[in-house]
């Protein structure tokens, strides 16, 4: 015992690591749980610091400010940003059909485009389908025959595979229209002649 009866501190006391037990790492001690403490209680004065610094920057009327240098929040042209928007939501096919739409009469011509219309393109993986609406049977039979040869021109185009199959409609006749004295419930004049 030391003179004011406190037993003397040996290396093996239940402080400091066992001989016998390399192994196992030595408990925390109080300073080290006080580091640790300490540690805690700035980090979490910080994250205060940050959240009170960010609500003083709302309050002024906005969040990040510019810099000198470029980043993401600056203004962009409007050309790259449609660009953006079309690479962000995925829409890249049907951007680039829109385009063919456009540029119909220099992709099939200019007799057969006075006489067809693109009306429109089925995305579907599985069927990628462009519709085409012809004015006569006669240009809707000589669209047919040269489907072939207008997919692999749109493939060139578009990519391989953007348009598998041209589906073309000959022209529509003219809307059934029976006149103000039609009998109620009566679907026209096959009820009576069909």
């Amino acid at each position: 015992m030391s003179e004011n009866g406190i037993p003397p501190v040996s290396g093996t006391g239940p402080l400091s690591p066992s001989p016998l037990s390399p192994d196992k790492a030595p408990e925390p001690s109080g300073v080290d749980l006080a580091r640790v403490a300490l540690r805690a209680a700035k980090e979490q004065a910080r994250a205060r610091g940050a959240a009170a610094q960010e609500k003083r920057q709302a309050r002024r009327g906005g969040g990040l400010r510019s810099g000198a240098r470029a980043d993401g929040r600056d203004p962009l042209p409007l050309g790259a940003a449609i660009n953006r928007l079309i690479t962000e939501r995925g829409w890249e096919t049907p951007a680039a059909v829109g385009g063919v739409m456009g540029r119909w009469p220099q992709i099939v011509g200019e007799d057969l485009a006075k006489h067809c219309v693109p009306l429109r393109y089925d995305e579907d993986p599985d069927e990628r389908v462009l519709t085409v609406q012809c004015d006569s049977t006669a240009w809707a039979t000589q669209l047919r025959l040269l489907a072939p040869r207008l997919v692999a021109r749109l493939n060139e185009d578009l990519g391989q595979g953007t348009v598998r199959m041209i589906k073309v409609l000959g022209p529509g006749g003219p809307a059934r229209r029976f006149g103000p004295l039609r009998a109620p419930g009566s679907t026209g004049p096959g009820d009576t002649y069909g």
